[in-house]
């Protein structure tokens, strides 16, 4: 996908030299902090763009922070430096410079204008286009995530090995690959790994997201150039579709899809897929894509666990040099325990402020940190399936074991700790939570009387429950359910 180009003046000015963004950067060191500027500046990639200036970012993610942060300084100084103003835009990097169209009016003009085409690796090197060099940060920058970046662990293994044997050509029998989870776990980060060890591979792929191939099947309609669209989208080694969901409802969309992976699977290419639902989850989907989806391997990235997002934190603030507290790094993991994204966004509000401020990170700077990124409106809603896969990911256990009718000890207490947060964080009846659990309503009312009274002993089980409520106090902004009288 491509971020939508911010142009600050549309005045053209001759165009501007390696020089000229060198004093950029200097500039610009003088106000970010080294965080800032290594973290979102660094990483840009420079090139002339009609007299203009046209810059670079690995990710589309990285493109829009951009835009809102530094965008502004960036037009300014360019400006100062060469004297006059110059048009300045922004773009997600590829392999090659042939982007995918994202906005409406772009997919109306996707047949006539290759820069609104989906991705494809690889045509010709990026270098070879350039007219500029880009600065020596943005040379040692990586174009795009990959495989070594993604933190790995229990949530999310399955989806890791499967992205990487697609992407090397092993077990063919996990193609079509449907990667599904909710925002924010790394999905669209897999999909940019599997692109770029194909483009390194000398393969061709395609990548582009639900709503794009959409947009690009209707425009192509409307100019009566299917056969071309049917071409840019099944003579590929792989394919790469984000965000198969958007397809629900779209019945001509679908059935153009499920004729190219039918197409694609005949060739022998690999096809990825990502979503926030399960195939036969997405509503109005047509039973025969839904299949086909699912033909494959259907890998689901959860929420990561405690000791996952610890190791994200640490890699993260580790990368910044600044020393991270262990009370600070407890609070950041148990406060966001949902989205990767959003734990990253925290780390990238703490260790920046630290650093503009040339302060230690300590509990109050968390705290401030934190109060960018959780939710204002009072808490998260929570509901007994939620707790039950925070409670599972917890323990180290699949979230179906608590609904099994196990009486093994490992399982038996996860699941009654489960039902007593169940009891305390929502407004579900205990008929409620014992569906959720495949239990009746004494079985919960026992569950809850049994944790109260391990808390009121301060039995051992209390420091596994105490986690969980810093958790849960974190989501729900300190929420609890009605008393009950059980």
């Amino acid at each position: 996908m491509t971020c939508s180009p911010q142009v600050e003046r549309a005045a053209r000015a001759p165009a501007p030299t390696a020089s000229l963004w060198d004093g950029v950067l200097r500039r610009l060191g003088h106000e970010l902090s080294p965080f800032a500027l290594e973290a979102w500046i660094g990483p840009l990639s420079l090139e002339s763009a009609d007299g203009g200036l046209r810059l670079l970012c690995p990710s589309a993610f990285h493109c829009e922070r951009v835009r809102e942060r530094y965008l502004a300084r960036i037009v300014e100084h360019v400006a100062q430096e060469g004297g006059r103003a110059v048009a300045v835009t922004l773009a997600v990097r590829a392999a090659t410079r042939v982007h995918g169209a994202g906005d409406g009016d772009a997919a109306a003009r996707s047949d006539a204008d290759p820069a609104a085409r989906p991705r494809v690796f690889p045509v010709r090197s990026e270098g070879a286009r350039r007219d500029l060099a880009p600065s020596a940060a943005a040379r040692q920058a990586p174009a795009r995530p990959r495989f070594g970046d993604f933190a790995a662990g229990a949530s999310n293994a399955l989806a890791l090995e499967a992205a990487r044997a697609l992407a090397h050509g092993r077990q063919l029998a996990v193609s079509p690959l449907y990667v599904v989870a909710s925002v924010g776990l790394g999905k669209t980060h897999l999909a940019s790994a599997v692109v770029a060890e194909v483009s390194e591979r000398g393969e061709r792929a395609v990548y582009a997201s639900g709503e794009q191939f959409t947009n690009e099947l209707l425009a192509s309609i409307r100019a009566q150039r299917t056969a071309e669209f049917k071409r840019r989208y099944r003579e590929c080694d792989v394919l790469v579709l984000e965000d198969v969901h958007f397809l629900r409802g779209k019945q001509s969309t679908q059935l153009e899809l499920l004729h190219t992976l039918e197409h694609l699977a005949r060739s022998g290419a690999r096809v990825m897929l990502t979503a926030e639902r399960l195939p036969r989850e997405i509503p109005d989907l047509d039973p025969r894509l839904a299949s086909r989806l699912a033909s494959g391997l259907v890998a689901e990235i959860e929420a990561p666990d405690l000791e996952l997002r610890r190791q994200i934190v640490r890699a993260k603030v580790g990368g910044a040099e600044i020393p991270l507290p262990p009370d600070c790094l407890e609070r950041i993991v148990h406060a966001i325990p949902g989205s990767v994204r959003d734990l990253e966004a925290a780390i990238v509000q703490l260790v920046a402020s630290a650093s503009l401020l040339k302060r230690s990170i300590d509990l109050a700077l968390v705290e401030a940190a934190l109060r960018k990124v959780l939710p204002r409106s009072g808490g998260a809603q929570l509901d007994p399936e939620r707790i039950a896969a925070l409670v599972a990911a917890h323990f180290g256990t699949p979230t179906d074991t608590l609904a099994s009718r196990s009486r093994r000890r490992e399982v038996l207490v996860p699941r009654q700790i489960a039902m007593y947060l169940c009891s305390r964080y929502t407004d579900a009846s205990l008929q409620r939570i014992g569906e959720a659990f495949r239990r009746n309503h004494p079985s919960v009312a026992h569950a809850v009387r049994a944790v109260e009274r391990a808390l009121a002993a301060r039995a051992p089980v209390a420091s596994r429950v105490a986690p969980l409520l810093a958790e849960l106090d974190a989501l729900s902004g300190g929420r609890k359910g009605p008393q009950r009288k059980r």
